[in-house]
């Protein structure tokens, strides 16, 4: 594999390790490995990365199988591409789907399907002995996140670089928030790495698309939007919020 294609994400890894202390000495980090370009470049990147980071971390990547069936080749094309990278594989097969869509019928199927796909990570990753959890989130998934709380809860939030999960002891870390989609594109692109295609059928109907939608609308008008949505998010220093009120009881 030739290297020189995650140099950009590279960079960005070694940035978040450093800024929020995502790596230590010791650690068995497992990746959620999904199958889409996220998850695949963040363990590409981390399988380089260990060769040459100061803090020595062992590596492996879970791919939940959700139960939608249809996409064998490429899971073969997956475990290849483990072994060529060095990573210990896994493959854990649940009826996540059959629950969502059939069972439950959910109307807003994200959220179960995002918990149980996390159960079902966490489970594995004790079960492997792992402490921490790299999960594929980018730059614009920071800001896409922020907006959506903005609007449909009426919070400013996004999600934490490094999260502790008491019940499970886990340490849940994203290495790629700096990064661009764009890079990431870039890198799949020129590595040829094999994507799984998503059978959901909520796939491109989501809040979450809307808002990526929504935030590459506004970056027409003003190129330099989507940067400034995540250094604001990024930059504590720059917060200037109300007060909390003076409400006498």
């Amino acid at each position: 594999m030739e290297t020189k294609y995650l140099r950009k994400v590279l960079g960005c890894i070694r940035r978040a390790a450093e800024d929020y202390s995502m790596i230590s000495a010791g650690d068995n980090i497992a990746v959620g490995l999904s199958g889409g370009k996220d998850s695949l470049v963040l363990t590409a990147a981390l399988a380089v990365y260990r060769k040459f980071s100061e803090e020595p971390f062992t590596l492996s990547a879970i791919n939940i199988d959700m139960g939608f069936g249809g996409v064998e080749a490429e899971r073969a094309a997956l475990r290849e591409l483990m072994r060529e990278l060095d990573v210990t594989y896994y493959e854990v097969r649940t009826d996540i789907a059959e629950i969502v869509f059939d069972i439950r019928k959910e109307s807003n199927p994200c959220s179960l399907c995002s918990k149980m796909r996390r159960g079902a990570l966490n489970t594995k990753c004790l079960e492997i002995g792992a402490n921490k959890l790299a999960l594929g989130h980018n730059a614009d998934d920071v800001a896409e996140t922020f907006f959506l709380s903005l609007i449909y809860e009426g919070r400013l939030n996004t999600f934490q670089p490094v999260s502790y999960m008491s019940r499970t002891g886990m340490t849940l870390i994203r290495p790629m928030i700096y990064a661009h989609e764009a890079d990431i594109k870039g890198a799949v692109n020129k590595l040829e790495l094999p994507v799984l295609p998503n059978p959901c059928p909520a796939n491109h109907e989501t809040k979450r698309e809307y808002m990526k939608k929504l935030i590459s609308s506004i970056s027409k008008d003003i190129p330099f939007a989507r940067d400034r949505i995540i250094s604001a998010v990024t930059s504590p220093e720059r917060y200037s919020l109300f007060p909390p009120k003076n409400r006498k009881t």
